[in-house]
């Protein structure tokens, strides 16, 4: 049986002082029993030295050099001991008994590898926020979507999604998994260096039969784009580029007529940028096809004969559902 003292949670960070003296005093406080560490990416502002200073019963891990989110974490996490694991973001705040839930949920269910917490706005904590929401789901075509969120469309919490479900994906924002199964998937894909590889992640455990689940009665706050914002073209590059290899390693069939439709989708978007006055974005997406078509073979290298299983996908095309059904929730 799992408990609050089976966790480890591992706050990746890069050059967050103002961060960590923001949030991390609700994590110590509302995580008893749990042990704290920050990984450190060869940060430059005295983030760490902070860290000793001021909250000497957190663990510190110190990578080499600024790894990014993947393999950031798959060094941060290879040598930890603890048999569950929170992946938890600098910019989050959690609340009172939010461990609980979520040690409850993995004992309920054996195949259960992977959990996610509601997510919410910190500056709105009326809404969802943007990444992760209330569970993640993907479309045929490897879009991913969330409930509370698809697209720019973000839900009110009403309580609509208080519930414990299966989902596709959890939010890399605050993602626990089992040990065992992050030792068994050989963690990150490192090549996405960040944005989509829990999405990834999740997808390969699906199809090794791992479940993914949400837990609403566990909740958390997260600030959303203290990194990289929405409107950074980097971050629409690495959403787009990411996606496709994610969709090329991971899809049971017909993998070269989803990948030749999501190209064309993209495309669309592409445009969609430019009539919005945003080059740049679209400029974005043409380097991240060019950098999908330059490692297209190593990608399929990291194919796997799957069986098939079409259950990936609740909805066909969120693009069709969303711009031109004007469906704008889950």
């Amino acid at each position: 049986m799992y408990t609050n003292q089976d966790i480890a949670i591992v706050i990746l960070n890069w050059n967050g002082k103002a961060l960590l003296e923001q949030f991390l005093p609700s994590v110590l406080n509302y995580s008893q029993r749990a042990t704290v560490y920050v990984a450190d990416n060869a940060s430059t502002d005295g983030s760490i030295d902070f860290v000793r200073a001021n909250f000497p019963e957190v663990k510190i891990i110190q990578n080499a050099e600024n790894y990014g989110y993947a393999k950031g974490y798959n060094e941060a996490l290879k040598d930890l001991s603890e048999d569950l694991l929170c992946l938890l973001n600098s910019d989050i705040e959690v609340t009172e008994n939010w461990l609980n839930p979520i040690a409850e949920a993995f004992n309920s269910e054996g195949d259960v590898g992977i959990i996610q917490p509601k997510i919410l706005d910190y500056n709105d904590k009326s809404k969802f926020e943007y990444a992760g929401a209330a569970g993640g789901f993907i479309d045929k075509y490897g879009y991913p979507y969330c409930r509370g969120r698809i697209f720019n469309h973000i839900e009110e919490d009403k309580g609509q999604y208080n519930d414990i479900t299966d989902v596709f994906w959890a939010s890399g924002a605050c993602f626990f998994i089992k040990n065992s199964v992050f030792k068994n998937l050989d963690g990150f894909d490192e090549s996405y260096f960040a944005h989509m590889e829990e999405v990834d992640l999740c997808w390969r455990a699906f199809n090794s039969n791992y479940k993914t689940k949400y837990v609403g009665k566990s909740i958390v706050y997260h600030v959303g784009g203290a990194t990289l914002s929405n409107s950074n073209p980097q971050k629409t590059y690495l959403n787009f580029r990411n996606s496709l290899v994610t969709l090329v390693k991971n899809t049971d069939t017909n993998v070269f007529s989803k990948t030749l439709t999501r190209m064309v989708l993209d495309g669309i978007a592409g445009i969609r940028f430019l009539l919005l006055f945003k080059p740049i974005h679209l400029w974005a997406i043409l380097k991240a096809h060019y950098s999908f078509y330059i490692q297209l073979n190593s990608t399929l290298k990291k194919r796997k004969v799957l069986p098939k299983r079409s259950n990936y996908f609740k909805i066909k095309s969120i693009v069709w559902s969303y711009f031109i059904k004007k469906n704008r929730t889950f």
